[in-house]
């Protein structure tokens, strides 16, 4: 039967290895939050994300609806600025800030499309670039080493001239530029783990 004094012993000892041993999570947060930069641009990041999923309620103005008798208004706070076009407008008189709610939708969705589409096969190929370093090793990496000789833009460039302008293509166009890198820390991750002591 366990005693008072052993109980208070025992959780004293959880809260001392709690304390030692913190969670990954809360260990990445406590660093994390003492880069007031970091936090900054992490706080942007949610509003844009906030703004993208509620941009029909959260835009002041219709983005397509134009404004006859405010055609080129500057910023609200410069002068002959409305306050109701806190941005001003362009030569057709649509809101500016509208267009950039709505215009964050777009970019966020491209910006997620090219992520995916260059993550999943970026690391399909460093797994296999890492696991297999003799047999398709060298031929994924020389040719991910061809690809990162080119400027980025460049590339992106001539894919897009090669398979059209558009939307899909332009995602596939950024998703590739982006392969590199992923395929080249995902082998690098892989060769790392496999010269540890407990891989056999």
């Amino acid at each position: 039967m366990s005693t008072p004094t052993s109980s208070v012993a025992t959780a004293t000892s959880a809260v001392d290895q709690s304390l030692l041993y913190p969670s990954p999570y809360k260990e990445f947060w406590q660093a994390f939050s003492k880069n007031k930069g970091a936090v900054a641009g992490l706080m942007f990041m949610l509003l844009v994300i906030f703004c993208a999923i509620f941009a029909p309620w959260v835009a002041p103005h219709d983005p397509s609806e134009q404004y006859r008798d405010f055609l080129l208004t500057p910023p609200a706070w410069l002068e002959g600025g409305q306050i109701q076009f806190l941005l001003g407008t362009d030569e057709l008189g649509r809101d500016l800030l509208s267009r950039l709610i709505q215009g964050s939708r777009l970019s966020l969705l491209i910006g997620l499309s090219s992520v995916v589409m260059s993550l999943i096969p970026g690391i399909l190929l460093g797994l296999l670039a890492g696991f297999f370093p003799k047999a398709v090793g060298p031929t994924i990496m020389r040719l991910m080493d061809i690809m990162l000789a080119l400027p980025s833009l460049l590339l992106a460039v001539a894919i897009v001239a090669i398979l059209g302008p558009g939307l899909i293509n332009t995602v596939i166009a950024i998703a590739v530029v982006s392969l590199p890198s992923y395929v080249r820390l995902t082998r690098a991750a892989v060769m790392g783990e496999l010269n540890r002591d407990y891989v056999t």
